[in-house]
């Protein structure tokens, strides 16, 4: 096991402990490019890891009257695992497939975006691309991801503007050293970077090495130097990060029974999606983080075989789940950070939680009984100024990705087709990012989130 030195001493060497701390310019930064109510937003980026197949969930088919020869398409409900039904059934004016699970319960705040074209059947391009908004090279990532974007404009103020927990990936290729993400497995690493270590210097020592670094930073040569002044900035942000007891929010053994019951959390596995959840709620909550990725699923969805059946759907509705709970929780929480006052609204209303996986799976099963990678996709979106509703559809036949009037929702032969740079474009001016900062080279999505 990895122990706190080493794990800071690794973060430091990477940048992350850098993008972890902040900087004063951050809240500045925001006011000049979105304005203070941008100030008050929050966003968790939930990835469900394998490709998730969306007929079983946000994008289902009546299996009644929808047939391989007719439509290119065979739900298949009877054919899966002891599902909750095997039916589509309504929500809120929502059509939702057997294994959404608890999600179903706040469909009135939920917007599903159909009909989205992924242009790619390979998981690393396809992660990447819902993470960047850009078309990798290769299977490398090109530009930052949106969470790295809005952590610099508005999260300059919290202890890390930008967690990732349960490994998820972020990049940052051209943002402030302090938008890098945190990444941890779960709340046990989030405990080693809080708690203090036992200092190998005497007291006196340690204050003779801090006012030597105080002095330098004084300097012409380090005040004059971008990466010195980071490199200050960072030193007395970590002082202050861990003076300041955080690490009891995240040990979750410790939380009180009734936290963890509230997130379904029942175990000493700690880094289940539903211990993710909890940890994301303990974030927010807390004015710890501004943007938080999280691993939704434990076990993943590339399910190309026969165990199709028996753990697509129920692996995504776990999934649903865990969010649904954050969502119940989010939504009971009065927002009252330091320095608001509170005005009635909750948590929920400050925060926009995106679901999304790297694509589909394929309209119709292989011959081996399970589904393979398909170019189409949906996401979801609760929260914050989400518009609820349906944006966008996928063709009766094939499933295949159809074009939209941004402004609508609606389909449009004439309009665009949705693809993840729309989706994260739309929440970067969310943010307060309203020129295309970001060069994702799309509009914004009217019809997905007031803005």
């Amino acid at each position: 096991m990895t122990n706190r030195r080493t794990f800071l001493r690794d973060l430091l060497v990477t940048g992350g402990a850098l993008g972890a701390l902040g900087s004063a310019t951050g809240l500045s930064r925001l006011v000049a490019a979105g304005g203070e109510a941008a100030v008050r937003r929050h966003y968790v980026f939930a990835y469900f890891s394998g490709g998730w197949d969306i007929l079983l969930s946000l994008d289902p088919r009546d299996p009644a009257s929808t047939t391989a020869e007719e439509n290119r398409i065979t739900p298949d409900y009877d054919a899966l695992s002891n599902p909750p039904t095997t039916e589509v059934r309504t929500f809120a004016g929502i059509e939702l497939g057997p294994h959404i699970g608890m999600l179903s319960d706040h469909a009135a705040s939920l917007a599903i975006v159909r009909g989205m074209s992924m242009e790619t059947l390979t998981h690393e391009v396809g992660r990447r691309r819902f993470l960047t908004g850009k078309a990798p090279s290769g299977l490398t990532a090109r530009g930052s991801s949106a969470s790295t974007w809005i952590a610099s404009r508005i999260g300059g103020g919290d202890p890390v503007p930008n967690l990732s927990t349960g490994s998820v990936e972020t990049y940052n290729s051209d943002q402030p050293s302090y938008a890098s993400a945190l990444t941890v497995r779960g709340g046990a690493d989030l405990v080693r970077v809080f708690t203090p270590g036992t200092s190998a210097l005497e007291p006196t020592q340690a204050d003779i090495l801090q006012a030597f670094l105080a002095s330098e930073a004084a300097c012409d040569r380090a005040r004059h130097a971008a990466a010195l002044r980071e490199a200050e900035a960072a030193r007395l942000r970590l002082g202050d990060m861990l003076e300041s007891n955080l690490a009891g929010l995240f040990d979750i053994g410790r939380l009180d029974a009734s936290v963890r019951e509230r997130f379904g959390v029942t175990n000493t596995t700690y880094t289940t999606p539903e211990a993710q959840t909890l940890i994301a709620y303990q974030a927010l909550t807390n004015g710890v983080s501004r943007c938080i990725s999280l691993a939704a699923t434990a076990e993943s969805l590339d399910t190309h075989f026969n165990d199709w059946g028996q753990n697509q759907g129920t692996r995504q509705q776990r999934g649903f789940d865990a969010i649904a709970r954050l969502v119940t929780a989010l939504q009971g929480t009065p927002y009252a950070p330091a320095g608001f006052t509170p005005d009635g609204s909750s948590w929920l209303d400050h925060t926009t939680i995106v679901g999304f996986s790297e694509f589909s799976r394929t309209p119709l099963r292989n011959d081996r009984g399970g589904r393979d990678h398909w170019l189409g996709n949906s996401c979801f979106l609760i929260g914050g100024n989400v518009r609820p509703g349906v944006i966008g559809r996928s063709s009766d036949y094939g499933m295949e990705p159809q074009p939209i009037d941004l402004e609508t929702g609606a389909y449009d032969p004439e309009g665009e087709v949705v693809r993840p740079e729309h989706v994260l474009r739309t929440l970067l001016v969310d943010a307060g990012i309203t020129a295309d900062e970001a060069d994702l080279r799309v509009d914004p999505i009217p019809a997905l989130v007031a803005i």
